[in-house]
């Protein structure tokens, strides 16, 4: 496999490109220029909300295209290029359903910014990593009146065993992806990183073959389906490692950097 043959790089972000700390690298801008020479299109694909993702890029964000959200909003250079949200009547049932439930905390996802109940100190810290932008509200359902892309729950106990079995149920309605160790990420119907990535293909004329992605979580799924080459962390999930064209460093030996910069 060489460079010159791929015309688009993808990478998840918090346990692919970015380390344990959630930083990038300094060399990673090094890299991101060797595909800029290569006249390569650079995708950072997220659950995480825009403008978290924008503040890592600050530098390039004229330059790269973001799907935010896990596939609900993709923007380039302060141009939307897909907007998703869910439907209101649906995004009350979940979060109805959800307050029976215990130990979930929920984060409302909207595109001018993200909403919370919880006012714990250790859960504000720990999500304001994810979320630039957000507000502090006393009822999530009171005065609807953002695009609202997602709604992300919360575990401190894990994920797949304490969030995602509950919300099977609404899987006809909704799409529902494990987006991390203790996150599900729910959002309409048929969005993921994967279409989104399809729609960006399309528009560019670039093939799956021509696309190189990077990822460590099952919200990956569908982006490793849509590359001709797909690149599972060391730390990654099993079942991702296991769909996986290859296998690189983990996230805290730059990975993703290893892995582009032996391509020749």
């Amino acid at each position: 496999m060489k460079l010159e043959n791929i015309k688009l790089v993808v990478t998840d972000m918090d346990g692919t490109l970015l380390n344990s700390k959630h930083e990038l690298t300094p060399t990673f801008f090094e890299t991101y220029n060797k595909l800029k020479r290569n006249n390569i299109k650079f995708i950072a694909a997220s659950g995480r909300q825009y403008y978290s993702i924008a503040d890592k890029f600050e530098s390039i964000l004229d330059e790269i295209t973001i799907i935010a959200e896990n596939g609900a909003y993709i923007r380039k250079n302060g141009t939307e290029i897909l907007v998703k949200s869910i439907h209101i009547d649906l995004l009350k049932k979940v979060i109805e359903y959800t307050r029976t439930l215990p130990n979930i905390y929920i984060v409302l996802c909207g595109k001018t910014k993200a909403y919370i109940e919880q006012k714990e100190e250790n859960f504000v810290n720990f999500f304001k990593e994810f979320y630039n932008k957000y507000e502090i509200v006393d009822n999530l359902l009171d005065n609807l009146e953002d695009d609202y892309f997602k709604i992300a729950l919360y575990n401190p106990y894990g994920a797949e065993e304490n969030i995602y079995p509950f919300f099977e149920k609404f899987s006809e309605e909704l799409q529902i992806k494990i987006s991390g160790e203790f996150w599900v990420d729910i959002m309409q119907l048929n969005v993921n990183k994967g279409t989104a990535i399809n729609l960006i293909q399309n528009a560019h004329n670039i093939s799956k073959d021509e696309t190189l992605v990077f990822g460590d979580y099952l919200n990956d799924l569908e982006m490793f389906q849509n590359a001709g080459i797909s690149v599972a962390m060391k730390n990654a999930h099993p079942k991702i490692k296991e769909i996986a064209s290859y296998i690189t460093e983990s996230n805290d030996e730059k990975g993703v950097e290893v892995f582009i910069n032996k391509l020749a």
